[in-house]
C-alpha cells in the first residue's frame, strides 16, 4: 500500500467513526427523536359531579403526536385504567362512582421516554341537611 492509499484509508476510517459517533449520540440513523413532557402540557382539571359519578378532565397537547399512556390508580395504588394514546390534542372525560367515601385517585401520563407528569387528588363527599323552623 503506497502513502496516498494509507492516507485515504485513514480518512475514510475518521469519517467513519466520527458519524458513527454523531448517530450515536442522536439515538441512531432510525431513532425517532422525542421530547420529555412539561407541567404546563398536562391538564387534570375536577368537573363536578352528579348523582352518579364524580368527573375528571384530562387533556394533554402533544404536539409531536408522540405515542403516551394515560394510567389512573385507586386509593390503594392499584391500577384502574391504563391505555396508549398519540393524540396531538387528547382529552378525555374520566368517571368514578360517586360513593359516600373518599376517593385519592391518581392521573399519570407516561411517554415512551417514561418521562411520567403525576396529578393526585382527593374528594371528599360531605352532605348537608338544612332545616327550617317555622313558628305557627
Amino acid at each position: 500500500m503506497n502513502t496516498k492509499q494509507s492516507i485515504a484509508a485513514a480518512l475514510t476510517a475518521i469519517v467513519v467513526f466520527f458519524s458513527n459517533a454523531a448517530s450515536a449520540n442522536e439515538g441512531g440513523i432510525n431513532s425517532k427523536k422525542t421530547s420529555s413532557v412539561t407541567e404546563e402540557q398536562v391538564s387534570v382539571k375536577y368537573q363536578g359531579t352528579t348523582e352518579n359519578n364524580i368527573i375528571f378532565k384530562v387533556e394533554f397537547e402533544n404536539p409531536t403526536s408522540e405515542k403516551f399512556s394515560l394510567i389512573i390508580k385507586n386509593d390503594n395504588g392499584d391500577v384502574v385504567y391504563h391505555q396508549q394514546f398519540s393524540d396531538a390534542h387528547f382529552s378525555k372525560s374520566v368517571f368514578f362512582q360517586n360513593t359516600d367515601a373518599q376517593i385519592h385517585p391518581t392521573f399519570i401520563i407516561r411517554t415512551g421516554a417514561n418521562n411520567e407528569i403525576v396529578r393526585q387528588f382527593e374528594v371528599n363527599r360531605t352532605l348537608t341537611e338544612s332545616t327550617v323552623v317555622t313558628r305557627l
